[in-house]
């Protein structure tokens, strides 16, 4: 009986372990949606509406101290090109490049895009 017990204690515990919510890496906010629309619905959001919603997830993203996923910046910088602002756009592909090393080659590409 004594080991019904430990076992059905130790199959509780495992089960209740494995219930636990796995935590993100990253703060999505409303990144994929906003990557989502520019492809398939480009055009529905005004510019400077995608912009602001980014800017919004990415104030939350430094309040709680979590990432922001990579291309974020990238993307942003790219909607910031679109509207004309391409202080800002240059800005955030050159973070972009400094968050995600991996990123350096294409955001080197595009940064000397951006500046001609």
């Amino acid at each position: 009986m004594r080991i019904q017990n430990t076992l059905c204690a130790l199959l509780l515990l495992t089960l209740v372990g494995c219930a636990a919510p796995k935590q993100s890496l990253y703060q999505w906010g409303d990144y994929e949606n906003q990557v989502y629309s520019l492809y398939n619905d480009s055009g529905k959001a005004p510019i400077e509406a995608q912009i602001e919603t980014l800017e919004a997830d990415y104030q939350k993203a430094r309040s709680t101290n979590k990432a922001v996923p990579p291309g974020f910046h990238a993307h942003l910088g790219y909607l910031y090109f679109q509207a004309g602002k391409g202080d800002q756009a240059i800005l955030a592909f050159r973070t972009e490049k400094a968050l995600f090393p991996e990123s350096t080659v294409y955001m080197d590409r595009i940064l000397a895009k951006a500046k001609k």
